[in-house]
């Protein structure tokens, strides 16, 4: 088997434990995810530099409503100041930005933040970056049942937030919680696993080579022997 066949080139990331990470620090929750906003920026880098070609990240979950009011409207502000400041920048790195998740329920200046990194960004090929924002795996397979009308598997994927994005070769969550959360449910059918006990403000590029070494040394058997 070639080093290509055991190298992870799409890499999903469930980004959890800003919260937490603030907490013990006693500071509030919105600069835990100013500093997850950073360490995202280094990992796009750090992606790059590891030979990933995809990558995916949980911004902000549909449950995520649920939380203080206070903390969702900060994490709205800081979601369009980052885009903001980080697209030319990104563009710059030749990483391709899309969103993914429904956005008729944000606001109209973040829809438009989203709809213009897009467009900035679209003739990059060096990475493609996929943010899931306001999404929820459940949500994606309602909104693309609503729409189906028969064919089979492929026909229903292209229903999907996100068609042109492959399936995941391995899925990473930080915080040490063992669960999808509502993650990609289609995408990750047969994506590999990887539980990191760090904090996602605390996660760097050691963490995530790890992540992909414990990838490498696994057999992908797709229901198979």
């Amino acid at each position: 088997m070639s080093a290509d066949d055991t190298a992870a080139r799409t890499v999903a990331i469930i980004m959890d434990g800003n919260g937490r990470w603030a907490g013990d620090r006693g500071l509030p929750v919105l600069e835990g995810h100013r500093a997850g906003s950073k360490v995202l920026k280094q990992t796009v880098k750090d992606a790059v530099k590891l030979g990933i070609e995809e990558l995916c990240v949980y911004a902000f979950s549909t449950e995520n409503w649920t939380r203080p009011r206070s903390e969702v409207s900060g994490l709205m502000d800081l979601f369009a100041e980052l885009i903001e400041s980080e697209t030319p920048e990104l563009d710059k790195q030749g990483v391709r930005m899309a969103f993914i998740g429904r956005r008729g329920e944000v606001s109209e200046r973040l829809r438009d933040r989203m709809g213009w990194a897009e467009q900035k960004t679209a003739d990059n090929n060096r990475l493609r970056l996929f943010v899931a924002f306001n999404y929820g795996g459940r949500a994606e397979l309602l909104d693309a049942a609503a729409r189906y009308q028969g064919g089979g598997e492929e026909e229903f994927a292209r229903l999907l937030y996100a068609p042109q994005m492959r399936d995941p070769d391995l899925v990473i969550r930080t915080s040490g919680e063992q669960r999808l959360s509502n993650f990609l449910l289609w995408q990750s059918a047969y994506s590999e696993l990887y539980f990191s006990d760090r904090l996602w403000p605390d996660f760097e590029i050691e963490e995530l080579r790890r992540a992909l070494d414990e990838f490498a040394a696994r057999r992908r058997r797709y229901g198979g022997r």
